[in-house]
């Protein structure tokens, strides 16, 4: 459940540095900058996506605006895997999570 983001990956020319633009605006018309995982603290999307990229390691920092992500990689290390975070930030229930269906649901209603 949920909807994929779609995002465009484009580096830059600093080493280390790599921009994604998605299709949606996460900060809406602010800026938001993460030096550390101790930053991303909250539960706003912006908050969520920048703990996500901090939790998955080498990230020295964030900086979104709007639907801009910039990410400063630590010793210029590739982006992989920043893609796929991004894209699923929205997706709610992956392979192997159980929906929970509340008590007294009736399922068959319309």
């Amino acid at each position: 459940m949920g909807q994929a983001v779609t995002v465009i990956e484009k580096p830059s020319s600093t080493p280390g540095v790599v921009r994604y633009e998605i299709n949606r605006v996460i900060t809406g018309t602010g800026h938001e900058t993460y030096r550390s995982a101790g930053d991303a603290v909250g539960d706003r999307w912006c908050d969520v996506l920048a703990q996500r990229l901090f939790e998955r390691g080498g990230v020295e920092s964030v900086h979104m605006n709007g639907n801009v992500i910039t990410i400063h990689l630590a010793d210029a290390s590739p982006p992989q895997g920043i893609k796929e975070i991004i894209e699923t930030l929205y997706i709610y229930y992956g392979p192997g999570v159980e929906v929970e269906i509340p008590p007294g649901a009736d399922m068959n209603a319309e």
